[in-house]
């Protein structure tokens, strides 16, 4: 329903980085305010004076992508009396497939993917249910082109030619749902897609969300392998969603202007292989041994946290589309040629001896550029015990998505 009345409309979140900070920090992003008669109207149905502005807030869109989408709405007449020549805005040129598009990720990760300048085609795919999606999200007036591609015979044209795959498809975690249960349904999910991904989009960034994210990421690793196409660079799997949660369960504990924390977090997506790095927190803040217990479990577990308050109905859905396309907008950010593009996120590594870990890294037009190594030294003896204790899950995680996907293809 339209409000009646409103005088701005606020677009942007909580969470950001800034790597004019130190190297080790992630880039600040910028929020947008929208006050035009027209922008965003047929999106709200909000009044407003006539009038737009960009202001510092925090957002997964960057500076230039937020830019870019206030100038899309706002009216011609307004933005030639703007000195263009002096704000090259970049073009809507990236095509970004969302596979499990009409799930409880994939809608509100398909919405805020929309929103992005840098966006031409957003193609969205699933088993069924998926048109209505694409219907409703195609009357948002952002530039991309919206697509909806239904069941196995339409998976290779969802793929074609696209530069970023989103992978939210899977069953979510429910309660008294096993690991194993998760992960053998799952698995052979994420397996199936990756097959088409290799044949039909081999050079795209791979945005792993399907859990176990510990496991699902080999698996995707090994698929590519056997299909001779595999770029350790370009393979992700997304653990942004524990950074947005240390940042917010930090700033609220020690009452931080929440714009201004920054916690990496390392190791693996799920229960002990997350560790936040509280003592690398940005800006530095001491913490009691009881207040780095009690975070870091909460940080762990947040997600069981959720899906108890939501008493069997979900789990969490909207925080993880929120993280997902503030990652989304990060490859996007790197593949457009921004060189100041940091993220957590969980890929083939030579930090530790494990072959796949969670740390923070520097993106590029060609994937990962640089694995931050500085984020393991000088940990505090808590931090340095938990490391150590997570190893073994991790390392059993990551095995048993090797071993799937090697006894998949002697099965098959």
């Amino acid at each position: 329903m339209a409000a009646t009345s409103a005088n701005n409309l606020s677009i942007g979140s909580t969470m950001s980085f800034d790597p004019k900070v130190s190297p080790l920090s992630q880039p600040k992003a910028f929020g947008m305010r929208f006050n035009s008669k027209n922008c965003l109207k047929c999106f709200s149905g909000l009044k407003a004076v006539a009038s737009a502005s960009c202001e510092l807030e925090s957002s997964f869109l960057g500076k230039k992508s937020i830019r870019a989408l206030r100038d899309s709405c706002i009216p011609k007449a307004e933005q030639q009396n703007e000195n263009s020549s002096n704000n090259p805005q970049p073009e809507a040129s990236y095509k970004v497939a969302i596979l499990g598009a009409a799930g409880g990720i994939g809608q509100p990760l398909s919405l805020l993917i929309k929103m992005s300048p840098l966006v031409s085609a957003l193609h969205l795919y699933d088993i069924a249910n998926v048109k209505g999606v694409a219907a409703d999200i195609s009357h948002c007036n952002t530039p991309s082109q919206v697509l909806d591609f239904t069941g196995a015979s339409e998976l290779a044209d969802s793929l074609k030619d696209v530069d970023v795959v989103v992978i939210p498809a899977g069953v979510p975690r429910k309660p008294g749902m096993t690991r194993d249960d998760l992960f053998n349904i799952n698995a052979s999910i994420v397996r199936t897609l990756i097959e088409a991904v290799a044949d039909n989009c081999p050079d795209a960034f791979v945005h792993i969300i399907s859990n176990p994210v510990n496991s699902t990421v080999p698996i995707a690793a090994e698929v590519l392998k056997q299909k001779g196409v595999y770029n350790p660079k370009k393979l992700f799997g997304v653990t942004t969603l524990d950074v947005v949660r240390a940042n917010t369960f930090v700033a609220e504990k020690k009452n931080l202007k929440l714009i201004d924390v920054n916690v990496p977090v390392v190791g693996g997506h799920a229960g002990i292989t997350i560790l936040p790095l509280l003592s690398k927190t940005k800006p530095w803040v001491s913490f009691t041994d009881e207040e780095v217990q009690e975070l870091t479990v909460r940080i762990q577990n947040a997600g069981t946290e959720v899906v108890e308050a939501k008493a069997g109905a979900g789990s969490a859905t909207l925080s993880m589309a929120y993280a997902a396309a503030r990652f989304v907008e990060s490859s996007l950010r790197a593949l457009d040629g921004d060189g100041d593009v940091y993220e957590c996120c969980y890929v083939q590594s030579e930090l530790t001896e494990l072959p796949f870990f969670a740390s923070r890294v520097k993106l590029g037009r060609k994937g990962v550029e640089e694995v931050i190594s500085s984020d393991l030294h000088g940990l505090t003896a808590y931090e340095l015990t938990a490391l150590e204790a997570l190893k073994p899950e991790l390392e059993a995680s990551i095995e048993k998505g090797i071993m799937f996907a090697h006894k998949q293809t002697v099965s098959g």
